[in-house]
């Protein structure tokens, strides 16, 4: 018979790297473009400025989640960003852990307070 574990609730696997708001949005916007996307797309779909684009893929790429290329198309720079094959199994493994988290407060809340898909 299986143990319980001492902290049902801690979570270790929430990485804190990828926790972070706009590094989530981040990785969840790269997950579904597997050849990336430009700085401009990225930014645009998180939302964030250039300059916390620049830190947030920063953190991401020394932590080596993504990929950040610098090139240039005729005379303009292009970068584009796209996740690591470590990256993206890392983030499919932080989405399990945050599933497991929904599954846990919602079971608490009340088995009717689980959303659709979630725990299935």
């Amino acid at each position: 018979m299986p143990t319980k574990p001492a902290a049902p609730y801690a979570y270790d696997g929430l990485d804190r790297v990828i926790h972070e708001k706009a590094r989530l949005g981040i990785m969840t916007s790269l997950i579904s473009h597997p050849k990336g996307l430009s700085f401009n797309d990225l930014k645009t779909l998180c939302g964030l400025t250039d300059g916390n684009l620049s830190r947030h893929a920063q953190v991401l790429e020394e932590a080596g989640l993504v990929r950040i290329d610098k090139r240039f198309e005729g005379k303009r720079p292009m970068t584009t960003v796209r996740l690591t094959s470590a990256g993206r199994q890392r983030f499919v493994d932080y989405l399990s852990v945050l599933e497991a988290v929904v599954r846990d407060a919602a079971s608490a809340a009340g088995e009717d307070d689980v959303p659709d898909g979630v725990g299935a």
